[in-house]
């Protein structure tokens, strides 16, 4: 996630100091903290929370379980790991509803954390689990509050309970009162109270809380932190605890660029865990929050489980066997490319998804640099397109071409990129369908290739027929690449062969992929 770019970007490069030492010597050890402290420092972690965490590392890492280690390096990032894990709460901690009667929670926060939107977020991710949720707006002070939130729940659709207009009318804690009632009546199983916020903390807003608190006895209560607040959010969760006293917290905005060290520090000063987290302005921008795997992304290790839950819950199972077969039989059209694209939008952000994948910092640039209308643009060209052209590209001559770079309000030249991108990946796709590994070109075939078990004979080589300088000249050199296919070293996916002397592939591998894709 952006909100530790930077954090994870100083992480790395201390840790790359360690690499090739056989064994770590106390200068060493002590060297890799100090560069963690600041780290952490400058990443607006809690001085209290960054002194604990430090010493624990050094303490470990002076032990006998590093200096018998065989990579006493990759020990201290598992030692780093593991101390991440324990300051973001340790185990997950999931919701706790109600044995009988609906399931109370209650919002509390400062005012610009984000409680309204977060409401009907956390309502959406309980309809999804087949929970009845029911938003009750409690916040009477805050102009438009009350109607913000009743446009939040009609975007989620959930039910709102708002007798009262807001805009300082209103007595919150009847209104929080009387929307237990409604809720049994109606048998709505989770209420979630929305309740007001202020610029910073005082007595009213904290009497106010403690009040509606009492009223509804929730079972629990949440305290909604914007991310980006900084060494404030240490001072603002205690004083919440202390006079409201919260069960657990959610974090808003850990999408965003700033250092994020208040997701580092509430969890270890208030003893609360974080249970769920923000990660994007979309309703459905909301996942339960793992420690485990939040230290992931923090060391740049990736998180592919939530990816994968993503994945599971925006693909359908039946169509994703539907669009194999496809592949396999040569029949995937441009409107099974827009089926696909479209169920790709619906994850999210495509650069937080990258994001996802190990070793996401050595993208940062490209991450960073991407576009995401790209896939818009890509879906007009496509809609711009006659159900006949989607589902035969071959009729797309030239002035067919013309007359979608005009609907679509793109140029020809991106019409044709795409077209010869679809080709090409369907291509690749077949071959991978059928159990081979694909051949990018410029590249020459994949090291660990293989067909029906056993390595193909190759055929003579030929030079490019193609009339197109540009396509020729790729063309040959693709036949020009070596073509013996190696073994895979017993490396992933056999591409042992494909590795720079840091691990991932090599410049002119990665411009030929580039190229390829079309970027």
């Amino acid at each position: 996630m952006a909100t530790f770019g930077n954090l994870t970007d100083r992480l790395a490069e201390t840790f790359k100091n360690l690499r090739g030492k056989g064994k770590l010597s106390a200068a060493d050890v002590d060297g890799t903290v100090r560069e963690i402290r600041r780290a952490l420092l400058d990443a607006d972690v809690a001085l209290e929370v960054v002194k604990e965490f430090t010493g624990k590392v050094r303490e470990r890492s002076l032990s006998d379980e590093v200096s018998k280690a065989l990579n006493p390096a990759q020990q201290v990032v598992q030692i780093v790991n593991d101390e991440l894990v324990a300051i973001l709460g340790g185990e997950q901690r999931r919701l706790r509803f109600a044995k009988t009667g609906p399931t109370v929670i209650m919002l509390a926060g400062l005012q610009g954390a984000g409680k309204t939107t977060l409401a009907g977020k956390l309502a959406k991710w309980l309809a999804d689990q087949n929970h009845a949720p029911l938003l009750v707006a409690a916040d009477l002070q805050r102009p438009n509050a009350v109607t913000q939130l009743q446009v939040v729940g009609e975007q989620a659709g959930v039910h709102v309970y708002a007798p009262e207009p807001g805009n300082g009318v209103g007595n919150p804690v009847k209104v929080a009162k009387s929307a237990m009632k409604f809720a049994k009546d109606k048998q709505y199983d989770v209420v979630i109270v929305d309740t007001a916020g202020r610029l910073g903390v005082d007595a009213e807003l904290m009497k106010q809380a403690s009040d509606i608190r009492k009223a509804i006895e929730p079972d629990e209560v949440l305290f909604v932190i914007d991310s980006l607040t900084g060494q404030d959010a240490v001072a603002t969760a205690r004083a919440f605890q202390d006079g409201v006293d919260f069960t657990a917290v959610v974090l808003t905005k850990l999408d965003g660029d700033a250092r994020g060290g208040a997701a580092l520090s509430v969890a270890s000063v208030t003893g609360r865990p974080i249970i769920f987290a923000s990660t994007g302005e979309r309703l459905e921008d909301f996942e339960p929050f793992h420690p485990d795997r939040m230290a992931s992304r923090i060391l740049d290790l990736g998180d592919i489980l939530t990816l994968i839950e993503q994945a599971q819950k925006n693909f359908d199972e039946e169509e994703a066997k539907k669009v194999a077969e496809k592949f396999a039989t040569d029949t995937f059209t441009l409107e099974d490319f827009l089926g696909q694209m479209q169920q790709l939008k619906n994850m999210g952000s495509i650069k937080s998804m990258l994001g996802m994948l190990p070793g996401a910092k050595g993208m940062r640039q490209q991450l960073d640099n991407f576009d995401e209308s790209e896939i818009t643009r890509t879906e007009a060209i496509i809609q711009s397109m006659t159900l006949q052209e989607r589902r035969q590209p071959k009729l797309l001559n030239g002035s067919r071409r013309a007359r979608i770079a005009r609907g679509s309000g793109t140029t020809v030249t991106e019409v044709n990129a795409l077209v010869n991108r679809f080709e090409q990946a369907a291509k690749m796709m077949k071959t991978v369908a059928k159990g081979g590994m694909p051949q990018i070109p410029g590249m020459g075939p994949m090291p660990g290739s293989f067909t029906g078990g056993r390595a193909k004979a190759q055929p003579k080589k030929k030079g490019s027929k193609s009339g197109n300088p540009a396509k020729r000249a790729a063309e040959n050199a693709a036949l020009a690449a070596p073509q013996t296919p190696t073994s895979g070293g017993g490396k992933g996916f056999g591409l042992g062969g494909l590795k720079n002397a840091e691990g991932g592939p090599s410049e002119e591998e990665l411009a030929s992929l580039q190229k390829f894709l079309g970027r």
